[in-house]
């Protein structure tokens, strides 16, 4: 990926800036931008099951055996057809539920029909401040309880207030563990390579460092970072054509982000920004849109929907969507797909109609439906498909 170039912004007026911020989501892309305004295609929506408290995150236990569902209190609830939601699971440690924080993500081991490992982010607090906390426990025999659940990983140090714990988990095609880590609101901190806020980090799967990261034996730098420059990246997913990992992430006022994610690479944040402060004022420590050294977005939008979940669509069960991208948006309260054609985003859908929601997560389900979260008190999981033609 081609580095950013210096196009400064400061002392812009915000009409101007907001003109050149859109005019800029249009080029970021060329050529295929300028077709991609979004489109209104409203799919079929079923509600598989209700009376979630602000759930997360979903992982499908193979063989039909379910799917296990995060809420964000700190509830893990494992929803079996037939069968209903199940009761809390025992087991999950206690997380820090306060403003953004709480249970997080889930995933299950690369080798679960074997070890049975599930794997957990979610917010600790130190009593002051909180951070991103990722552990792992076997799922028992009659899956009512997570069993030796042990710390992996911690963000440290401990800086957020309740803001920005990013938090996907992500294992790659070699087993290797990623986890995606917010800036705790924090901004400088993201450049800083002796701090573990604003990095996508790289674990074995017992959360020893790899001996191949890029920043191992590089003195004033963490040896668990991947890559650095992130604001909050809340959806992240492996692409199955590439096998490359993709990563989304909220911007602040405009410039959300889709990323392409490499060793040792510089994703910008908060030097460089498609986005301003919500005040309408620049983000302080920005030098412009695009910046030397840093690597620029995939995709990017001037008015942030407020990405979320993650995923990649490559089942076949309905052909319409094959080759998307899925991405949850909670201020936007819709799910968008977009259409790809190889690396470049071609074309973009919203899918949920009148049925909006804040969508929280998304994912590809073993049966080739979609199914998302929403970020609600009640919540629910839904169930997607291509809404039928007429004929």
């Amino acid at each position: 990926m081609q580095s950013r170039t210096i196009a400064s912004t400061r002392a812009i007026p915000l009409f101007f800036y907001s003109t050149l911020v859109l005019a800029g989501a249009l080029w970021a892309a060329a050529p295929a931008r300028a077709a991609q305004e979004p489109v209104s295609a409203p799919a079929q929506v079923t509600a598989v099951v209700g009376g979630l408290d602000h759930p997360w995150a979903m992982a499908f236990l193979p063989d039909g055996g379910g799917v296990l569902i995060t809420e964000r209190p700190g509830k893990l609830r494992l929803l079996r057809t037939p069968g209903g939601l199940s009761k809390p699971l025992a087991g999950v440690p206690k997380v820090a539920a306060s403003g953004q924080g709480g249970l997080l993500d889930v995933a299950l081991s690369p080798d679960f029909a074997k070890d049975r490992y599930v794997y957990l982010s979610y917010a600790e607090s130190d009593g002051d401040k909180s951070g991103t906390v990722v552990g792992r426990g076997r799922l028992s025999a009659d899956a009512t309880a997570l069993e030796d659940f042990k710390v992996l990983f911690r963000q440290m140090p401990k800086l957020s207030s309740g803001l920005h714990f990013g938090s996907r988990l992500v294992f790659d095609r070699n087993g290797y563990l990623f986890i995606s880590l917010g800036e705790n609101n924090q901004r400088p901190t993201a450049q800083d390579l002796d701090k573990l806020q604003g990095k996508i980090v790289r674990l074995n799967r017992d959360g020893s460092v790899p001996t191949d990261n890029p920043f191992v034996g590089k003195p004033g730098a963490r040896p668990e970072i991947w890559s650095y420059g992130h604001r909050n990246p809340q959806g992240m997913a492996l692409n199955p054509w590439s096998g490359e990992l993709w990563e989304n992430e909220h911007g602040p006022r405009g410039g959300d982000e889709i990323n392409r994610i490499q060793p040792g690479k510089n994703y910008g944040w908060p030097l460089a920004t498609y986005g301003i402060n919500y005040s309408g004022q620049p983000i302080p420590e920005a030098k412009g849109e695009t910046v030397p050294g840093t690597e620029p977005p995939l995709f990017w939008w001037a008015k942030s929907p407020a990405i979320s979940g993650m995923a990649f669509y490559d089942a076949d069960r309905f052909p319409a969507w094959k080759h998307s991208v899925f991405i949850g948006a909670l201020a936007n309260q819709n799910l968008i797909r977009l259409t790809l054609d190889g690396n470049r985003v071609v074309g973009q859908e919203w899918l949920l109609g009148d049925r909006k929601s804040r969508i929280r997560d998304v994912r590809q389900g073993p049966d080739g439906y979609v199914y998302v979260l929403t970020d609600a008190s009640p919540g629910q999981l839904l169930r997607l498909a291509p809404a039928p033609t007429g004929g």
